[in-house]
């Protein structure tokens, strides 16, 4: 007969770190301060939680991110009251945008001083109720331990996203009772993980006449964990249909893979984007139809039938009409989507997919990502090929990005034949994402290969996490394509606002490979494409922090591109590309549209 858990009386700051030791948690990152000084000196009397010590609370949530993105377990996040908390919105909003699983505790002023305007106050949970999952504002300390795990149950179920927790710091000082995690039991919050079986049954049925059909994935597979993953490439095998992913999907199917057409949307595949364009049977698992994705709406996949498997209820119907809805967790919907199949005799229209790959085989040869390249200077497309095929024979690497011109040519460029080697903001496309991602990526991962693929602009704004890095002996590698310009922003100048280039290049950038050594890195410069693969083994060679400063082409354009607003079919591609079937004119700006 099961016996009730016993409770034991400790301080709040005690329950906090016990809470965590029984949560499994290894790394919390945080920055301290007057409101959560009861939880430090806690965390300063034990040894099983390894506390990583950063320079700024958006490089806390940023490195929380990368940390869960790569593991799979939350990330955990500690800071003070105030600037502390609303520092950190940003990480807060990135996560719930991308779905990233993070427990932030924030200190407050003492329960007495809320609402006097008290040094260092805020309202933490006014600011944060828009940009996490669910928070909470703890009051007394015998409802802290419950908090405390309900925070880690509601931020790994159902869709993943970030959680907060504000403790007033007399809270913190206060005894309590500690309820262990098995103490707590789910009430209203119980989403559904298997998918109904009617639904399932629909979807495989017009799987199987489906003359042009197209596997569309997202992050949500390489959420549901690398079960689902798996059972995705045992799917596409079974029924030899083409996939496509969104940024956040990558790596859930290899790029080595004979289905794959490479990543759809705004700068995806010309294959890819045209697959979605005239596909007749869509099946979309844990992707959300943003609208990097869509393009212009009323034109979007204008002949599909559309399958949508989400965990999320609400981004059912959200943005586009699902023709067969499947509300449940990936993993879990796979699994009844092979059974069903293989039970009705994994029949497909082989004729008609046949036909459709040769269409697909048409596009592929327009090798959308081709590129002029030259011997004098480093362009950025080759750049990051080179920096790939350094990597790959390395075999274990794990990519973070900026966000602008280099985050597209990474995921163009760039191999993942596996789930969780990719760390990038996609929803709210955040500049400083890389560097304190590649931080908490090398924490979890001690021994890996992990680059940050940046532009200048990018790094520069959370360039401070190279302390982070010196400080816990992490040798990320930090590979700028520095062109000098705010790549993306001068590209859409150029492209769509009559070339008028404000506020879009930078006039006093650092030395950067001074910088590395002023923080105690390694700096490394390259500016020739014949010294590039040295200086990129150089990079990978030396296990310490390096920041390596890439000059490459300053006005090089990212293509493919769906320029905003536009449909599939209206792609912008480079002057460089195999057009001998497109039949369409070269435009004065050196891009074809198609």
């Amino acid at each position: 007969m099961p016996t009730t858990p016993k409770s034991s009386t400790m301080t709040g700051a005690e329950i906090v770190i016990k809470s965590l030791v029984d949560q499994g948690v290894e790394v919390i990152f945080g920055y301290p301060g007057g409101a959560v000084l009861p939880i430090y000196d806690e965390l300063f009397k034990q040894n099983k939680i390894k506390h990583i010590l950063v320079r700024h609370e958006q490089g806390a949530t940023h490195a929380a991110e990368g940390y869960a993105r790569s593991t799979g377990k939350p990330g955990v996040v500690l800071v003070t009251s105030g600037p502390g908390a609303t520092n950190a919105v940003t990480g807060l909003q990135d996560a719930l945008m991308d779905s990233i699983p993070m427990i932030c505790i924030t200190g407050q002023v003492p329960t007495f001083m809320i609402g006097n305007d008290a040094f260092q106050e805020a309202d933490t949970v006014g600011i944060t109720r828009p940009c996490t999952k669910h928070n909470w504002l703890v009051k007394d300390t015998d409802d802290l331990a419950i908090t405390m795990h309900e925070a880690f149950y509601v931020a790994t179920n159902g869709r993943p996203g970030p959680v907060l927790i504000d403790i007033p710091k007399d809270v913190q000082f206060a005894s309590g009772s500690y309820e262990p995690p098995r103490s707590f039991k789910p009430k209203a919050y119980q989403p559904k993980v298997k998918g109904d079986q009617g639904d399932i049954q629909a979807a495989i049925e017009l799987m199987e006449t489906a003359k042009r059909p197209l596997f569309y994935t997202g992050g949500g597979v390489i959420n549901s964990g690398p079960h689902a993953s798996t059972l995705l490439r045992d799917l596409v095998e079974a029924t030899g249909f083409p996939i496509t992913s969104t940024l956040m999907g990558l790596g859930s199917y290899p790029a080595s893979g004979d289905k794959w057409l490479g990543m759809l949307g705004m700068h995806g595949t010309y294959e890819a984007n045209w697959a979605m364009h005239d596909c007749d049977v869509m099946i979309c698992i844990g992707a959300r139809f943003d609208d990097r994705i869509t393009g212009r709406l009323d034109a979007f996949a204008p002949n599909s039938k559309k399958i949508h498997v989400d965990i999320d209820p609400s981004s059912i119907n959200k943005n586009v009409r699902a023709d067969v809805p499947i509300v449940g967790d990936v993993g879990h919907v796979l699994e009844d989507m092979i059974r069903i199949f293989r039970a009705r005799g994994s029949k497909t229209n082989k004729a008609a997919v046949a036909k459709w790959w040769d269409k697909i085989g048409e596009w592929k040869g327009v090798n959308c990502l081709s590129y002029e390249n030259s011997e004098t200077i480093i362009k950025p497309q080759y750049a990051v090929e080179r920096l790939a095929a350094a990597m790959v024979p390395h075999g274990d690497y794990y990519v973070t990005t900026e966000v602008g011109q280099h985050q597209m040519w990474a995921a163009q460029y760039i191999p993942f034949d596996a789930p969780n080697r990719w760390m990038t903001s996609g929803g709210l496309g955040t500049m400083g994402y890389g560097v304190p991602a590649a931080v908490g990526v090398q924490v979890a991962h001690p021994n890996s290969l992990v680059v940050d693929v940046a532009g200048e602009a990018s790094f520069m704004m959370t360039m401070q996490e190279m302390s982070t890095a010196i400080q816990y002996n992490l040798p990320i590698k930090i590979f700028i394509l520095n062109n000098e310009r705010l790549g993306m922003v001068r590209q859409w100048q150029q492209l769509l606002h009559g070339e008028r280039y404000s506020s879009s290049y930078s006039e006093a950038l650092p030395d950067f490979v001074k910088m590395a050594e002023a923080f105690g890195g390694v700096g490394l410069r390259c500016d020739k494409p014949g010294d590039l693969d040295a200086a990129l083994d150089e990079m990978i060679k030396v296990d310490r922090p390096v920041i390596f400063d890439c000059l490459v082409e300053k006005h090089e354009n990212c293509f493919p591109m769906i320029p905003s607003g536009k449909a599939h079919n209206e792609m912008l591609l480079s002057s460089s590309v195999n057009a001998d079937n497109i039949g369409d004119a070269i435009q004065s700006d050196g891009a074809v549209l198609v």
